[in-house]
């Protein structure tokens, strides 16, 4: 119902972040001895960073919420299984138990 708010707050939030961005890279640009960013260059670093991290936030923000980085390693924490609340195999270093 309220997806047609999404578009244009991540237009606010785009132009923002790229104010942002040429605002610290104008702070820090002296200390590391580059040229300081016009903002038009800014929105340029801003749109990449976007393409870059929105897939990441996606991945992270499909997974389910069950699933820990310590599953993907071969362990699985104790506790009742998440579909059906039984208590699952626990699988530790490879072994099954």
């Amino acid at each position: 119902m309220f997806g047609i708010f999404r578009i244009p707050s991540a237009a606010v939030g785009f132009f923002f972040s790229s104010w942002l961005t040429m605002i610290f890279w104008g702070i820090i640009a002296p200390d590391v001895g580059v040229q300081t960013i016009s903002y038009k260059k800014a929105m340029v670093v801003t749109i990449a960073l976007w393409l870059i991290m929105a897939p990441l936030a996606s991945a992270i923000a499909q997974r389910p919420p069950w699933v820990s980085f310590g599953m993907w390693r071969g362990r699985r924490s104790r506790g009742p299984h998440p579909q059906d609340g039984s208590e699952g195999p626990t699988v530790i270093e490879g072994e099954t138990r």
